[in-house]
């Protein structure tokens, strides 16, 4: 059995011909909703803390204030109280959708916002996961996130899991988090049974490809790998000096593209020979096959982070996935609508996905 592939039209506007400006104009332009959240951390096995952010329904923000002055710089208004966490396990029977960011994401990310403002609308459980690093603070390890960190992933779905056990939870993956769902859900498929249905978005299925063309492609480079690198160096910079002779200071700092810099972080601190290690381990695309999830695909033909010749077809996949590739959307962008615009179209698509393989979903 292979996937079915769906070629329907994501309908973006005139005035956002290409790629680039598809791209660009969903992740930087787009009106974007302001929806705060509930935040609360959990320490992972080895020291360090996820932090997560949640949008409940009937879960008002408290009024406290105190602590919450750290989150002025985040999505986050206040910590999930004590009292709260205790609330959660009340919602049996809720839908809930897991969400994790892209490479330098979080919940303020535009896409985090529009999906999570859209599901908590129709009555969800909405929680964004930070990687380590992404919440707006640092971590406490020399390490940070990778694109294929499964066993990271697994704590994530399981800390989610013990906080409502009896929530009907879903997932979504966006860029680089939509890689590592995907090989989640085919490396651990036998631990992913209880999850009803889930969605990449814009996910690098490819890794050597995707990186290559972010490092080789002179406008990639000059434009997307710049905008990534001016916060992800800085991080692991400050990492070298609480952890001093862990890095390589000089080569970090002179990294001038994601080849570069995951060469010198990335692959070494995570346990990979360079970076095409890192690549090739830690693609989505070989794990496709195993997946038994009801999961949506969902990449655009003009993606600029990964050339359409290299997309995943039918016969990658197994019968459970659901492979959308519109023509235009750019990467995550799928703006729609008149000027300005708005990112609606992306929060219906994966909610009418969910309603199709998960009846009385919504």
């Amino acid at each position: 059995m292979t996937a079915s592939l769906d070629l329907t039209p994501c309908p973006a506007p005139h005035w956002l011909p290409e790629q680039h400006s598809q791209t660009l104009f969903g992740a930087c332009v787009a009106p974007a909703n302001k929806l705060k959240f509930l935040r609360a951390r959990y320490d992972t096995p080895d020291g360090d803390f996820i932090d997560l952010d949640w949008a409940v329904p009937g879960l008002p923000l408290p009024a406290t204030h105190g602590q919450d002055v750290a989150l002025s710089h985040t999505a986050a208004a206040r910590w999930l109280t004590p009292a709260q966490k205790q609330q959660l396990t009340h919602h049996a029977h809720t839908p809930a959708l897991l969400v994790f960011h892209g490479l330098e994401g979080s919940s303020q990310s535009r896409y985090a916002q529009a999906v999570a403002s859209y599901f908590k609308a129709q009555g969800w459980i909405v929680v964004i996961a930070h990687f380590r690093g992404c919440s707006g603070f640092a971590n406490r390890l020399a390490r940070a996130y990778h694109s294929g960190d499964s066993a990271e992933m697994h704590f994530i779905f399981e800390t989610v899991r013990q906080q409502v056990p009896g929530a009907r939870w879903h997932a979504m993956g966006v860029s680089l988090g939509g890689n590592a769902l995907l090989k989640y859900l085919g490396e651990y498929a036998a631990h992913a049974t209880w999850l009803l249905a889930a969605a990449a978005v814009s996910a690098p299925l490819d890794l050597v490809a995707a990186g290559n063309h972010l490092s080789d492609n002179l406008f990639n480079r000059e434009i997307y790998s710049r905008y990534f690198l001016h916060s992800l160096k800085p991080k692991v910079l400050e990492k070298a000096r609480r952890y001093p002779g862990v890095i390589d200071v000089l080569r970090v700092s002179q990294a001038r593209d994601l080849r570069e810099f995951d060469h010198a972080y990335t692959a070494p601190m995570h346990g990979f020979k360079d970076a095409l290690d890192y690549w090739t381990q830690s693609a989505s695309k070989p794990w496709l096959k195993k997946i038994t999830v009801p999961t949506l695909v969902l990449n655009a033909r003009n993606d600029p982070f990964l050339p359409e010749h290299t997309l995943t077809g039918p016969n990658d996949c197994s019968d459970a996935i659901t492979l959308h590739q519109p023509a235009l959307g750019g990467h995550v962008g799928f703006v729609s609508g008149a000027w300005p615009g708005h990112l609606n179209w992306l929060p219906k698509r994966i909610a009418s996905f969910f309603e199709t393989v998960v009846p009385a979903t919504f």
